[in-house]
């Protein structure tokens, strides 16, 4: 059985025809135990009314039971010991008159002190009945006074035909609505079945089509169940796969582009070399040996990404204060500042608690913001190095007067080899951002850029949680 839909279908059947099943046996056998009631307590209204009829006639209870046992009500001259053993055609006794051997019958009778007058079960005419035995019995009344008692012998009527038609037919009706049931059932499970397997099978599909190559597999939310919040989820990991893929592409044609142009130029200064074409002189050694440079910087870059992605970039944490690190930062840069007159400010709060940091790789990172806020600040501006605390956390800035960012390339700037301006030419690889954001999620920190706009500056941040 490989289907689904099938397996919850016939488990929406079984479950509602094993309901169906236990409310028809309840109901029968509740109906079935209140008729015989019924038919008990009509018994001994009709017994009790018979013996009242005679009392009044007679003003005794002698040859009563003779009288009764005429009307089928009671039984005489017979060895009657078992209660239950009335097999007649009517809840008070037998209706065709056998008074010999005849089946027993259901009720007794005693008079006012308590005698047995009528035999029936266990009460044999001349027994004294206990009064607690007599108030459970019904009162036989003949002009407001009590004159005997009606005592059940514990015996089961048996239905006339007519009853027998009418439990024939109450069950007859509990056979055809546990069929409507039934089928109820099974209509309202398949339709459910196909209603919870419908988003199984639509991601079964998307799942085989993203196997086939063809990501980006997007489908509808139809609920906010699990399957609802499984097939969110699904899309998007379809997203995620689909961007991440076109970035792998792109960072592909990146890397070769990158590649390219120090190779390129490499390639052709070796060549008007070999071949005489040029002469080798001290220039052309310096464009050849800040080339190769080039290619080791994005190559080393790229061995670095590639560790951090995999979790193998190997940090040694200790504890480090920010202020020390920051004022490192401030004299490794001061000069290249005051050589393109740019403010180089350090703004640090006092008693500012260490933090658990590999030195060397945070001041890598503090060292690549740094040379961007440099890179994109024009002479005049002002680059501010900033060490705060927050609410468990310590948080250090690099804030910049630069060129800014615009907000459609905020949410990219960390992406491999993006650059927010393909206008600018600059000797970086494009992945500084990129390695940096690794390096401090590596730290257990986030770092994240702000920037109003393009010509109003930029801000990023590294926040580490105490």
């Amino acid at each position: 059985m490989r289907s689904l839909t099938l397996k919850l279908t016939l488990t929406f059947l079984a479950v509602s025809l094993a309901g169906v099943a236990l409310v028809a046996l309840i109901i029968g056998f509740t109906t079935s135990t209140a008729f015989n009631q019924f038919l008990l307590e009509r018994g001994q209204s009709d017994f009790a009314t018979a013996a009242a009829a005679y009392y009044q006639q007679n003003g005794s209870w002698d040859g009563v039971a003779e009288a009764l046992a005429q009307q089928g009500l009671a039984v005489v001259n017979s060895v009657d010991n078992n209660p239950g053993a009335n097999q007649g055609n009517n809840p008070g006794g037998p209706r065709n008159g056998n008074t010999n051997g005849g089946p027993p019958a259901l009720f007794a009778l005693a008079d006012q002190k308590g005698v047995v007058v009528v035999r029936g079960g266990p009460y044999n005419i001349g027994d004294t009945v206990p009064s607690a035995v007599l108030s459970q019995g019904a009162a036989v009344t003949v002009n407001g006074q009590q004159v005997g008692t009606v005592l059940s012998t514990g015996g089961a009527p048996r239905p006339d035909p007519s009853s027998t038609r009418f439990l024939s037919q109450a069950d007859q009706a509990l056979l055809i609505a546990g069929l409507v049931a039934a089928a109820l059932a099974l209509g309202l499970g398949i339709i459910l079945a196909r209603s919870v397997t419908r988003p199984v099978r639509d991601l079964t599909a998307a799942a085989h089509a993203m196997a086939e190559g063809q990501l980006g597999q997007q489908l509808p939310v139809r609920s906010r169940d699990e399957i609802g919040q499984l097939t969110a989820a699904f899309n998007r990991m379809s997203a995620d796969l689909q961007h991440s893929n076109e970035l792998r592409r792109q960072m592909t044609a990146d890397i070769a582009h990158d590649l390219r142009t120090p190779l390129a130029v490499i390639t052709g200064y070796l060549e008007g070399l070999r071949d005489g074409v040029l002469k080798p002189t001290p220039q052309r050694y310096d464009v050849l040996f800040n080339e190769s440079r080039h290619l080791q910087r994005l190559v080393e870059d790229l061995r670095t990404l590639s560790l951090a992605d995999s979790g193998e970039l190997a940090i040694h944490p200790v504890p480090e204060s920010p202020a020390d690190l920051l004022k490192r930062l401030a004299q490794a840069f001061q000069g290249q500042a005051d050589s393109q007159k740019v403010t180089l400010a350090l703004q640090v709060e006092d008693g500012l608690p260490s933090i658990e940091v590999d030195p060397e790789r945070i001041e890598q990172v503090l060292a690549n913001l740094v040379s961007n806020a440099l890179r994109y600040t024009p002479a005049g501006g002002e680059i501010r190095l900033v060490g705060r605390r927050e609410p468990s956390a310590v948080v250090m800035e690099v804030q910049d007067t630069g060129a800014g960012i615009d907000p459609s390339a905020l949410p990219h700037i960390f992406e491999r080899f993006y650059r927010a301006d393909e206008s600018r030419q600059d000797d970086g690889s494009g992945l500084g951002l990129a390695i940096a954001k690794s390096v401090v999620e590596l730290h257990g920190a986030s770092l994240t850029a702000q920037s109003p706009g393009p010509g109003k500056g930029s801000t990023f941040t590294i926040l580490f949680r105490l």
